[in-house]
């Protein structure tokens, strides 16, 4: 359903589970119970009686299941929000529980439409932060597909290349990356000791070194150690995290994860960027990035490619099986 969150399916399955047997079935029963009860010339009868009082405890024990679920549901959405502000407040952020069209260049933000962070906090001071849910829909009518991510995004000082580090713990199937755009695989940079086995790293062509000068051999243990499990993108002068699955808004432990990236990563980007200047412009005091490293290149994705190939080589087999035949 294009739109609807899991709490909102789930409240659509507790409409269908309890309101249709509330207002139809056991009303219908109660209604019969007691015409049993009075339609009688020998008085009332025991037995519609007992039936009329069981549709009447059953009425009441769904009417009290159903509102209960619905406001619990309605009270844990607003303490949870209540604590993310607290919790705001406390760290010198802003929360906010939706806000459209967030205006980040990063890959996962470009993508069709209806886009919306979700309970997501941002700094309100100095350098910016901002981190929590993102929402966007492909597609329309039967055919929609809603994708959920979380994220974290913050400023360099520096604008640098576009990089691309591809965890491979969340890729899908035949090794196929998650993020929803695809890179052309000639700009893959492999790195010293094992870091190939926890990111692919994509750099413009001609940006070899400029890539060797930003992930240095601590950075990458840093990236290794506190986010192996996330997807990263510096583009412009920004810096992104990206979770294929959303953040448990609200869990202490995945703000302190968060944050313990945002210390130890971020901070030694920060770092080993601060002096970055792309030779290519000519003058290192110029905060630019020439346009063949501004953006990577896209490509395919290989399990989209293996479903065509699969697709032509069926058709050919029948097309020729039908002309011997």
């Amino acid at each position: 359903m294009p739109g609807l969150t899991a709490s909102g399916i789930a409240q659509v399955v507790l409409v269908l589970v309890f309101v249709i047997p509330v207002a139809v079935i056991v009303p219908t029963f109660i209604l019969r119970a007691l015409f049993a009860a009075i339609d009688t010339s020998d008085g009332l009868n025991p037995v519609a009686i007992i039936g009329l009082l069981f549709g009447l405890f059953v009425f009441g024990v769904i009417i009290w299941g159903l509102v209960t679920l619905v406001r619990s549901n309605g009270r844990s959405k607003w303490e949870r929000w209540m604590r993310l502000t607290h919790f705001a407040e406390a760290n010198g952020l802003a929360f906010s529980p939706r806000d459209d069209s967030p205006a980040y260049p990063g890959s996962i933000f470009n993508q069709g439409h209806s886009r919306s962070t979700l309970e997501h906090v941002r700094s309100v001071h100095g350098r910016f932060l901002d981190m929590g849910n993102y929402r966007y829909t492909t597609g329309s009518g039967k055919n929609a597909t809603t994708h959920n991510w979380g994220f974290m995004a913050f400023n360099l000082d520096r604008k640098l290349p576009h990089m691309v580090l591809d965890s491979r713990a969340n890729n899908g199937l035949f090794g196929g990356s998650n993020l929803p755009t695809y890179f052309d695989k000639s700009q893959i940079l492999s790195l010293e000791g094992d870091f190939d086995q926890y990111f692919t790293l994509y750099c413009p062509r001609e940006y070899e070194r400029d890539a060797l000068y930003v992930f240095t051999p601590d950075l990458m243990a840093l990236l290794i150690d506190e986010a192996s499990p996330f997807d990263v993108e510096i583009i412009d002068d920004w810096m992104f995290v990206y979770s294929a699955k959303p953040f448990k808004t609200g869990d202490p432990a995945v703000y302190q994860r968060l944050f313990r990236i945002l210390d130890t990563v971020g901070e030694k980007t920060l770092t080993q960027t601060d002096f970055y200047a792309d030779e290519r412009v000519g003058d290192r005091t110029i905060d630019y990035v020439a346009p063949q490293g501004q953006r990577l290149k896209r490509g395919f994705s290989v399990g989209a490619a293996i479903t065509v190939g699969a697709f032509v080589l069926i058709w050919g087999w029948s097309f020729l099986n039908g002309l011997f035949h």
